[in-house]
Order: C-alpha cells, then sequence, then structure tokens
C-alpha cells in the first residue's frame, strides 16, 4: 500500500491561452491522501522489499548508477508500480524508450508469439522480422537501407565507421585520408569509446581518454564556425541531434541544419542526424528531422523502437550503403526475429498520421499548461520542446524538484547541466495525466528555495 493523491475538482475558468481554453476547463484540485493497492493485473511477482532490493543491488552490482531511491516492480499504461505496491506516474519512459508505456497489449502478443516461434539465429542467416522491418523504415524514411544494433551507442558506432568507410571508397587515392568529425556543444552520443568522442561532456570522456582523436566540438547553432570547418576538407561526417535530450532539450533551428546540409553537399562530407531520443514519434513528427525539411545522409535510432527491449539502428542512403562490404561491420544480436517483431508492433503503432498527430497536440497543451502554471516562479527560466520532449530550464540544480516529484508519486529526469528538468512521458500519455504532472511540478516547486 501505499499514498495515492486523489483530487476533489470543481471547475474553475482560467484567462490563458486559447488552445488551451477551448480544450477543457480546468479544475481547482484539493489533495486528499488515500492509501491504494496496485491494481492486481499489476501487483510485483518479487516477495523482496524495496529495501532488500536497494541493499543486494549495493552488494552485487558495479557502482555505475547514481539510482533513484525507487525499486519498480511492475507497470501498465503511463502508471508504475514499486514492491509494496505504491503507484508512480512514468513521465520518464524508462529516458524516452517505452514510447507505448507499459504492458501495450499488442506489443505483448508481438513478443509472446516470436518468442514462441523463434528468438535469436545470428546474422549468419535471414530472418522475416528482421527483413520485414528494415522494409518498414525504409518505407517510412529518407533511407535506402538499415544496418541493426543493439542500442543508441553501437548505432552511432555504426554510422562513424560507415562515415570513415565512405571517405576511403569515394576517395581511394588520396594520400591523406578524410577521417575527422563535428560534433556540438552539449552532445551526447553514447558511452562506447567512439559515441563517447563525440560526446561533448568532458566528465563523460576524462576518465578514459585518449578517446577517438579527430573530433572538433563547435557551438550548437554556429552556422559560419560549422560552414567554415566542413569546407576545409578535413571533416567525414558532421554529428548532431536535430533535439537534444540529454544536452538540455534544446532545438536546432531550419537555417542551422540547412547550412550543414549544404556545407555537406559541397564537401563531401556526410551529415548524420542522432535521433536516438528524440526520433519515432516524440517531437510530434515521425523522424524529428522532418519539421525542418532537412534530410541526412545517415540517421541512427533507439531508444523506442522495440519498445524497450534493446535495439539500434543505423538508416543510411544508397550512396553510403554502396561503400559497405561484407565484414565491414557486424554484431551478433542485432536485429535478432524477437526484437524485430517487438519493433515492427510499436512502428505500426507510431506511423499513423492519427497517433504522431495526438502526440504533437498533446505536446503542445502540455508545454503551455507548464507555462501557465509555472511561468510566475523566480527559478523558471524556459519551458520549451518539441512535442513530448519537453524541458524545464532553471536557475538552479534540478535535482531538489525531482526528488520532490518523486515523493509526490512522479518520475521525472534531470538534464543539461543538472538545471533542467527533462519531462520524456510515453507517447499515449492522457491529458489527464499530464494535468496531473504539472499539478504536482507547480505543488513541488517550493523544494527549490528549501534546498537551494
Amino acid at each position: 500500500m501505499g499514498s495515492l493523491q486523489h483530487f476533489l475538482n470543481s471547475p474553475i475558468s482560467f484567462p490563458f491561452s486559447p488552445n488551451l481554453n477551448h480544450r477543457r476547463s480546468f479544475f481547482l484540485r484539493a489533495c486528499l491522501n488515500l492509501d491504494v493497492h496496485a491494481p492486481e493485473s499489476v501487483k510485483p511477482k518479487t516477495h523482496l522489499k524495496s529495501r532488500e532490493v536497494m541493499e543486494m543491488e549495493g552488494k552485487v552490482l558495479v557502482g555505475t548508477y547514481a539510482r533513484n531511491p525507487v525499486v519498480i516492480s511492475s507497470g501498465k499504461g503511463c502508471k508504475l508500480y514499486d514492491p509494496e505496491g505504491r503507484e508512480y506516474l512514468d513521465c520518464t519512459s524508462g529516458i524516452a524508450v517505452n514510447a507505448l508505456g507499459h504492458g501495450d497489449p499488442d506489443w505483448v502478443k508481438a513478443v509472446v508469439e516470436q518468442a514462441n516461434l523463434l528468438t535469436h539465429v545470428s546474422n549468419v542467416f535471414y530472418s522475416v522480422p528482421q527483413v520485414e522491418l528494415a522494409r518498414r523504415l525504409v518505407a517510412c524514411s529518407f533511407a535506402d537501407r538499415v544496418f541493426f544494433t543493439n542500442s543508441g551507442t553501437e548505432a552511432n558506432e555504426a554510422a562513424i565507421k560507415f562515415a570513415r568507410k565512405y571517405q576511403r571508397f569515394t576517395n581511394p587515392d588520396e594520400k591523406q585520408q578524410v577521417t575527422e568529425f563535428i560534433s556540438f556543444s552539449n552532445s551526447f552520443h553514447g558511452r562506447t569509446m567512439g559515441a563517447l568522442a563525440l560526446t561533448s561532456k568532458e566528465q563523460y570522456r576524462f576518465p578514459f581518454e585518449p578517446v577517438m582523436p579527430g573530433v572538433n566540438f563547435l557551438e550548437y547553432g554556429d552556422v559560419q564556425a560549422a560552414t567554415e570547418l566542413i569546407k576545409s576538407g578535413r571533416i567525414a561526417a558532421v554529428f548532431v541531434e536535430p533535439i537534444q535530450g540529454e544536452g538540455g532539450i534544446y532545438s536546432a533551428t531550419k537555417e542551422f541544419l540547412q547550412s550543414l546540409r549544404s556545407a555537406c553537399d559541397d564537401a563531401g562530407s556526410l551529415l548524420v542526424f542522432d535521433e536516438v531520443q528524440c526520433g519515432l514519434g516524440r517531437t510530434g513528427y515521425l523522424w524529428a528531422h522532418e519539421a525542418y525539411g532537412v534530410v541526412p545522409d545517415i540517421m541512427t535510432l533507439a531508444k523506442p523502437l522495440a519498445g524497450g527491449l534493446p535495439i539500434g539502428a543505423a538508416l543510411v542512403s544508397e550512396k553510403v550503403a554502396a561503400a559497405i562490404k561484407y565484414g565491414d561491420h557486424g554484431s551478433t544480436f542485432a536485429g535478432g526475429p524477437l526484437v524485430c517483431n517487438a519493433a515492427i508492433a510499436v512502428l505500426d503503432k507510431i506511423s499513423k498520421p492519427g497517433f504522431l498527430a495526438s502526440v504533437s497536440e498533446k505536446g503542445q497543451y502540455f508545454k503551455e499548461l507548464l507555462i501557465h502554471k509555472l511561468g510566475g516562479n523566480s527559478h523558471v527560466r524556459e519551458v520549451r520542446g518539441l512535442g513530448l520532449i519537453i524541458g524545464i530550464e532553471l536557475d538552479v540544480s534540478a535535482s531538489p524538484l525531482v526528488d520532490a516529484c518523486r515523493d509526490s508519486s512522479l518520475l521525472i529526469l534531470t538534464a543539461g547541466k543538472g538545471n533542467v528538468v527533462r519531462l520524456v512521458p510515453p507517447l499515449i500519455i492522457s491529458e489527464q495525466e499530464l494535468e496531473r504532472a504539472a499539478e504536482i511540478i507547480l505543488e513541488c516547486l517550493p523544494a527549490l528555495d528549501k534546498t537551494n
């Protein structure tokens, strides 16, 4: 049993954005604390208590994670439950992974049916779900071909190798091969050695240096500096996130991405869009770059693609694929039948125009609601984002607010330099749940004054 907030609702009008007023009445909420049980369908299967799990973790796992003091044992929709049955509203989606929420019936059906049929064969053989998923990804994107991986960082590693091989393939007689890369401030591309070299946060790279050489970091959005460096002829590829997630929910401008495209075309460099976090419906567009009308040569995907199972992908144009030969890259587990069948179920749902429209609509509603409720607080600098990837920038650390929200049964994340609240709920979240999330954040704002 846990404490769950229930509200007495009485309608009240607020004179703000017309986009909000035409949608629904707002409610003045009085909080009651009632003890509730988790629904029978999501009751945890473990007999261990939360404290026991956390103590055991400290003894057997490598200490790489500063975990929140919560044990998650089950979930349904946008709700998560701990072993004691306490309910949490999930606005993290497992870091933008569970796009369809928890326990989506079509996803479960796809996983169970495929698990009973065939789980793994390696890439020594053909398998139907892998080919079918690739076919669908090609059909709904700029890409001509797909390379599957097991994660986002692996997808970016593949893009690094493909870019280097493309330059060698295109310019075989060059004595000085084109091998350098451009990445940007506030970027995050992964934690394996190549992707880590492209990640701007020095504290991620420093303990493991020397990392891959030849990476040039520029200010995100600096058109002139990027154009000049690309024109130098030394750049194999430019890696950029159309919307930076880990970096703080910063969106590129159309001018910036168009200038990168133009400069890359002129110099023979490749343009790589990392959509590991912002892609596949998160912005209200199927692919985040569609909002800008700019097409990459390579796009990397991962987080939401298989709905919670490990998968990644590098989607490439034909000119890039032509440079890659047998044995140039590979993976034992990537593109396995189980994860690919799960991904087909996810892609089929998210790619529907009505689904994408609902994400865009809910995202705009949520952002305006947050601006209205939080905009008057002295610690709130900006509410920004597109679709259901939203950041609340503060003038202080966001950790006290994250902790207070967790204590009030709302799970949220930080981003940037720790001063940005990152909201990436499941794409199926309801407006009522979004209202509840905004209300809890509002109620917890005083935690910023107490701690800071």
